[in-house]
């Protein structure tokens, strides 16, 4: 949600100002990969996000409401099964993060890069796991895309209530909108099969 068009600025952090260009993007997990010109720069090492415990020390850096370099400390508060391949999977942590902070890295106690920060929930940061962001750095896989945003409902039908999902936005040009899918609607099921939990 940071980077918007096929263009950004970075700056790094003995001052240089670099034009970098939007190589990839996934919205679904909230990252964008950009390339700049430049050799001989520095790299955070990558930690091993699918080995946090919670309960663990972890760091957020940032320029949170335009303060450079600022870090703060939590811990681990809750993280979804390594296994997933849900979009959901996320590394919650009590971290202060504000504006500025979406993008930088989560790190652990020894430096390693153990995720993205990405946004605040309910007081919470969240962060998208490390082994996740490697999995789109290197093109991953292809996971089908509807192009809305979703909340689990319960609904009356036919004298019972159904599990269903409930239609909160519509991105332009989705595969959703071609096909007609509205705000306001309720998804009950795909391929015959009902739903029965949000992350399906």
């Amino acid at each position: 949600h940071v980077a918007h068009g096929p263009r950004a600025t970075v700056q790094l952090s003995d001052g240089r100002v670099l034009a970098a260009t939007v190589t990839a993007r996934d919205p679904q997990r909230d990252l964008a990969a950009l390339t700049v010109e430049a050799a001989s720069l520095p790299a955070a090492p990558i930690g091993d996000s699918r080995a946090l415990r919670v309960g663990q020390l972890v760091l957020a850096v940032g320029n949170p409401l335009g303060i450079t370099g600022a870090l703060t400390a939590g811990i681990i508060h809750a993280i979804d099964p390594a296994d997933t391949a849900d979009i959901r999977a996320w590394i919650q942590a009590d971290v202060r993060l504000a504006p500025g902070n979406s993008g930088g890295p989560l790190a652990d106690a020894r430096g390693c890069v153990i995720g993205i920060n990405s946004m605040l929930v309910g007081g919470l940061a969240f962060a998208v796991p490390s082994h996740m962001v490697e999995r789109f750095l290197n093109g991953g896989e292809e996971r089908p895309y509807l192009g809305v945003t979703l909340r689990g409902v319960r609904v009356p039908l036919a004298g019972t209530r159904v599990f269903g999902l409930l239609v909160f936005e519509v991105a332009a040009g989705s595969p959703a909108e071609q096909a007609g899918v509205w705000v306001g609607d309720v998804l009950f099921g795909a391929g015959g099969q009902p739903f029965k939990a949000a992350g399906e």
